[in-house]
């Protein structure tokens, strides 16, 4: 699937003999990743179409006179459409030539040599580990050494993730952004200081049933255990007071180190509403009107939101994943002064729904519009190995239960087939400041 590569804001350099180029400042997930030259990426295609041939998208070509704003702009436009396109293939994403490639360039942008280091990774409950690392250590290390800490097998690493997050002084827990597996989270953390970010580790996935692969792993239903009891202390999810009374008494006999009991304590909060959900800070939303407020939890294949009308008024909404077609996420502003570039972005996230047999856009505007695009893709990545998995099981299926099956699993991979990308571009005062609309395809 795509990374959310995005080139918001490039600037005119000249260089020490007089010349001049452009420097694209290259965000990932909203924030800003790196900064790089076309001629550093023309060399970088070379190198990889040298390892993976024709299967390389095309590489934006050269031009031999001299640019004009309107060829710099659809410069940028092409990198960046290159940029997404070249990581759909994982091979490509899991290269030494990828990784190394952008560990430099993440290295030289924030002016960080290789160099041992510490690097703090909190847990759901508070507690901290602390790594001995390599400030060119990647995501995917980080996660690795500090899950071997814990004792949870190599096999089950791909159910968790770091992420950046932000305590707020009203004791609300936000989630910033997935730190991506090829991402240097040392340097990433230094270039988010101002936001007062910190890492954390947290299970990455959105089917909660999913937690039925872990329970064969003392570390792992730990992990569970204490971001289950966190999500229930930030009012995430949404106990009875019924489920809440036996989730206690549990609670007070899982303390006692005893597994059967940490086991049906996530038995139970299963069966809690918004489990397993990712929840978003509070944002604004035109569904069912204008000028609507929402409090929005997304995950086990539905967007579920508690929206508060002009009037007051609250209404609960659920919107099922398979009624989605397709959604964008858009700029809608930017800074070009450096020191501004490490901060969060103005943001929207639209998509195209099914709402009474009839197609309409919904629109929440909220900073973390890139880590609810993220959480789409992984239900449907999620939902995709399912229904491969049940194609399997058709194969000694009568022909009659087969026909049935299949038009289920049609119902369900329908809101697969993304419309093509269209780009709205926004030409602001300044030449090199470039905002603009980016949509979500070919996942």
């Amino acid at each position: 699937m795509k990374l959310h590569f995005t080139i918001p804001v490039s600037e005119r350099l000249r260089q020490t003999f007089g010349s001049r180029y452009v420097l694209y400042s290259l965000y990932l997930e909203g924030f800003l990743f790196c900064k790089v030259r076309y001629s550093q990426l023309h060399h970088w295609n070379d190198q990889l179409r040298r390892v993976f041939g024709s299967t390389v998208p095309a590489f934006p070509p050269k031009f031999y006179l001299a640019m004009t704003a309107s060829m710099a702009d659809e410069r940028r436009s092409q990198l960046e459409e290159y940029l997404q396109n070249v990581t759909v293939d994982p091979s490509i994403t899991n290269s030494d030539v990828f990784i190394s490639f952008f560990r430099k360039l993440q290295q030289d942008t924030f002016k960080i040599q290789t160099q041992s280091a510490s690097l703090d990774v909190y847990l759901a409950d508070g507690r901290v580990i602390r790594l001995a690392i390599q400030t060119s250590d990647t995501a995917e290390r980080v996660l690795e050494v500090v899950l071997y800490k814990m004792g949870l097998s190599r096999e089950l690493m791909g159910y968790f993730s770091l992420f950046f997050l932000q305590d707020h002084s009203n004791g609300v827990l936000s989630v910033v952004k997935k730190v991506a597996e090829f991402e240097l989270p040392y340097v990433s953390l230094q270039s988010m200081k101002e936001l007062g970010c910190k890492i954390g580790i947290r299970k990455w996935y959105m089917d909660p049933s999913l937690d039925t692969m872990l329970m064969g792993c003392r570390a792992a239903v730990n992990l569970l255990y204490i971001q289950a009891l966190q999500e229930i202390e930030k009012n995430w999810v949404k106990p009875t007071d019924g489920q809440m009374q036996k989730l206690e008494l549990l609670q007070k006999e899982a303390n006692k180190t005893k597994v059967v009991f940490l086991v049906q304590f996530l038995e139970l909060v299963q069966e809690v509403q918004h489990y397993g959900y990712m929840q978003l800070d509070p944002c604004a939303c035109d569904y069912p009107e204008v000028g609507c407020s929402a409090t929005v939890h997304v995950g086990n294949k539905e967007i579920s939101c508690c929206i508060k009308l002009p009037s007051n008024q609250t209404k609960e909404v659920s919107f099922k994943i398979s009624r989605v077609r397709c959604w964008e996420v858009t700029f809608l502003g930017a800074s070009t002064q450096p020191e501004d570039q490490g901060r969060e972005q103005t943001l929207e996230l639209r998509f195209e729904y099914c709402d009474s047999d009839s197609w309409r856009w919904i629109v929440f505007y909220t900073k973390q519009a890139f880590l609810l695009s993220s959480c789409f893709k992984k239900i449907i990545s999620e939902q995709l190995i399912k229904t491969t998995k049940e194609d399997k099981e058709m194969v000694e299926m009568p022909e009659s239960l087969k026909s049935k099956k299949s038009r289920i699993q049609q119902s369900q991979i329908a809101w697969f087939d993304f419309i093509p990308r269209k780009r709205v571009l926004f030409r602001p005062s300044e030449e090199d400041n470039v905002f603009e609309k980016i949509r979500e395809e070919d996942l």
